[in-house]
């Protein structure tokens, strides 16, 4: 008795597995060409508890990124016409979404009656290297993803490129995380995994664990705020000699211009319009590297005839504008926004694009 009663407990293990394998290689990611692998994992169902503190006002928000990578809420990949790329200045994590650059514009456009949405792509530390990155690795993942429109928002992390490395290598630094051969075969077989995939949408849908809350606290130095200069775009052409920059800084400008061509290339591909909006820092342009990127990006859309704004010849910042000095508050991004707006929508008439 004992005996077939174990027998009777096996049996129903064996056929246990087997169900799971079938339910596996049937509706698992196994063969799919639009599994995501291990690269994109921390970007992926990601749900935080965010806590920002900032000139004593304390905002408490879920910072979500969804199935597909971007961030917010899900949504399908194929009905998505436009998306914004950038580093942390994009993404705006540290912000509620409704306060992001991406979400002012999105209100703009629905004043101005556009029926469509500018989805944000953003991840925390990548320069043009991690978006080329992102036409390498993220974008073929998603099924039918076909934008007419691609945002570039780029410069402040490129001024820190190191030149030494080559322009379209994968790196740590770009917001994707690199990992050693057994532990991408571990997370390989974890994203191909049909009940593992199934257990991470449930649990971002329903579970919101304490050792996911991330805290800002923004506050600038009293000598900052005391003695706060904005070096504008005219300035900038005071104090910078153009050509000593170009001379001092041509490897650098050459590699970025390198990186900004090969991600148009894949946009024209794609039969999509790309734009590249240069970008500011706290203190406006007095950063020579910035100064000289931004200079550089223009003259080479306008040789190229690319759709480009230039966001650093007419925004002038304020103290208030900025949690550091990079990253934009409420007041911050909102500002900027209603900057790009007049040039977007023109470069959007033009394009006939929605």
């Amino acid at each position: 008795m004992k005996k077939s009663l174990t027998k009777i407990v096996f049996v129903n293990f064996l056929v246990f597995l087997l169900s799971i394998l079938i339910i596996e290689i049937f509706f698992g990611n196994w063969l799919s060409t639009y599994n995501f692998g291990p690269y994109m994992r921390e970007h992926r169902l990601k749900k935080n508890t965010v806590y920002l503190n900032y000139n004593n006002e304390t905002y408490h928000y879920i910072y979500k990124r969804n199935y597909h990578g971007f961030r917010g809420e899900n949504l399908d990949p194929s009905q998505i016409q436009a998306v914004i790329i950038g580093g942390s200045t994009t993404d705006e994590r540290y912000k509620p979404e409704e306060f992001t650059i991406t979400e002012n514009l999105n209100t703009l456009l629905r004043k101005k009656d556009y029926n469509f949405k500018i989805i944000n792509a953003g991840i925390e530390g990548q320069s043009t290297v991690g978006h080329i990155y992102n036409f390498k690795h993220w974008f073929p993942k998603l099924k039918d993803f076909s934008p007419k429109l691609y945002i570039f928002y780029v410069g402040i992390n490129d001024r820190l490129k190191n030149e030494d490395i080559s322009f379209d290598e994968d790196l740590n630094e770009e917001g994707i995380k690199k990992m050693a051969p057994s532990e991408a075969l571990v997370d390989n077989l974890k994203s191909r995994s049909f009940f593992y995939d199934k257990m991470r949408i449930l649990k971002q849908k329903y579970y919101l664990s304490d050792s996911n809350v991330m805290k800002y606290d923004f506050s600038l130095k009293e000598s900052e705020i005391t003695n706060y200069k904005y070096i504008n775009y005219n300035k900038a052409l005071e104090i910078h000699d153009i050509q000593y920059l170009k001379t001092k800084y041509k490897e650098k400008i050459s590699n970025y211009l390198k990186r900004i061509e090969i991600l148009n290339n894949y946009v024209t591909k794609q039969n999509a319009v790309s734009i590249f909006i240069n970008q500011v820092g706290y203190d406006g342009l007095s950063n020579e590297i910035l100064f000289i990127l931004n200079y550089a990006l223009v003259e080479y859309c306008n040789k190229k005839n690319i759709n480009y704004i230039d966001l650093a010849k007419k925004f002038d910042g304020k103290v208030e504008y900025f949690f550091d000095r990079v990253h934009t508050t409420r007041a911050g991004s909102s500002v900027i926004a209603q900057t790009i707006m007049g040039d977007l929508v023109k470069i959007i008439k033009k394009e006939q694009l929605f």
